[in-house]
């Protein structure tokens, strides 16, 4: 725990580091308003790096989180088209709904076939962009298709900030308390940490798993609904290789890829340090195009950072033993 809070205070020296030296060519960057700006396009990031995080957390992964977002997208699309009446918080459920099933369906192929889950959410990922391009025949839904209700609801503000933020807000609040004060976040944890112990303290390791695809997709669903009203427009790449970003977030925040180590916190600041320097690369004149670099470098980085901590703690761990033999 010691190491975790240790990570999430480097984090967050290193996001007010880095807004810091931006400041000093650019002081709009830091402006309240601006902060606040870079917040919500950061908000998709997070909302997808807290399911990505409690996937993680089993000893799995979800790569197939950005096509699922895709794909509810375009059905949320394009039935906006169809039924352009529709209400929004019909929509919302139905987005939830539509990921919710997409990520039961990662969670049964790993539980009940057993099959790896890299290999899983490869395949479930081709496929998913495979249906978008059958159901909307490589088409592009464009902004002056979609009604405007359909488009506004993530840009309405309340007390200043819009609905895409508020939601990402309350639902990190959700999370942390998931995590901490659920049996479900304790069995997370646990299934992470050693699956074998998990299951004889009861705990069932494949109903775990599916249930974290199954809030990774529900989440999923939610942003696909959220991104394609922001930015008003709907296809078959969109998001593409946004799942690099949202596991780049979960590790950069100290979520291990080994399992069981890993908090709310830590995911959110680590998409939170991506969304930084998203948004501060075309402002100091650099490609935005590096930021898949720089999210590649940083997963690297972490992992091996993850990995020297846990080595350390073997060592000390086993040094007490000699001292005690």
């Amino acid at each position: 725990m010691s190491i975790l809070k240790a990570r999430e205070t480097i984090l967050a020296g290193a996001i007010l580091a880095l807004l810091l030296l931006i400041a000093t060519r650019f002081p709009a960057f830091v402006s309240p308003g601006n902060l606040a700006a870079v917040f919500n396009d950061t908000s998709p990031l997070i909302l997808l790096a807290l399911g990505q995080m409690v996937v993680i957390l089993t000893k799995c992964i979800d790569l197939s989180v950005a096509a699922n977002l895709a794909l509810t997208g375009m059905c949320t699309a394009m039935l906006n088209i169809a039924f352009p009446g529709l209400p929004v918080a019909a929509l919302l459920l139905i987005a939830v709904a539509l990921g919710t099933v997409m990520g039961m369906i990662n969670g049964l192929l790993v539980w009940k076939l057993d099959i790896p889950s890299i290999v899983v959410t490869l395949g479930t990922m081709t496929i998913f962009r495979g249906i978008i391009f059958l159901i909307s025949e490589g088409k592009w839904v464009n902004s002056h298709e979609m009604s405007d209700a359909f488009k506004a609801f993530p840009r309405a503000e309340l007390l200043g900030l819009p609905m895409l933020s508020w939601i990402a807000i309350v639902t990190v609040a959700a999370f942390f308390l998931l995590m901490t004060r659920t049996a479900l976040g304790r069995a997370v944890y646990a299934v992470g940490g050693n699956p074998n112990a998990a299951v004889y303290t009861g705990i069932d390791v494949g109903r775990t798993r599916f249930a974290a695809y199954t809030i990774s997709g529900a989440l999923a669903g939610l942003t696909g609904y959220l991104w394609v009203s922001r930015y008003a427009v709907a296809y078959v790449d969109i998001a593409g290789g946004f799942e690099l970003d949202t596991v780049a977030a979960a590790v950069i925040g100290g979520v291990s890829i080994a399992g069981g180590i890993g908090s709310v916190a830590g995911a959110v600041l680590g998409a939170l340090f991506l969304g930084v320097i998203k948004n501060a690369l075309p402002v100091v004149g650099i490609s935005p195009f590096w930021q898949l670099a720089i999210s590649g470098a940083a997963i690297i980085l972490a992992v091996a950072f993850n990995a020297k901590a846990g080595k350390t703690k073997g060592r000390i761990i086993l040094r007490k033993a000699e001292t005690a033999a």
